[in-house]
């Protein structure tokens, strides 16, 4: 059981934001604020979500992408964390899980994913 005012506060945090729809599968770009010293710029992180966990303000998701010298980089991002300005599907990918683990271990064609069209 929850407390209802951290609910109701919850629930406030969460109308603020816009998040699209996306699952396990899909290509996202996400634009992330980082801070420099004093200065504040946007980087983009883009790769395959690879799996979402979690319920109202503590959901977060799993970014994989394939970084330089063929070094697989996964991040987690909190959906609703004031450190991402904005979310975008890229493309939609076609999966029957919803944990795609199994790409840590597969490399180059094999780790492919079909797009629905």
């Amino acid at each position: 059981m929850r407390n209802k005012y951290i609910e109701a506060y919850e629930n406030a945090q969460i109308q603020d934001k816009a998040i699209p729809e996306f699952r396990a599968g899909d290509t996202l770009r996400v634009a992330v604020k980082i801070k420099e010293g004093d200065k504040q710029r946007v980087q983009n992180f883009e790769g395959i979500c690879i799996a979402r966990r979690g319920t109202g303000t503590g959901e977060t998701f799993i970014i994989r992408k394939i970084g330089a010298n063929s070094v697989g980089v996964e991040r987690i991002f909190p959906i609703y964390s004031d450190s991402i300005e904005s979310i975008t599907v890229v493309r939609r990918g076609r999966v029957r899980r919803s944990k795609l683990f199994y790409l840590r271990d597969l490399r180059g064609k094999a780790a492919r994913i079909k797009e629905i069209k």
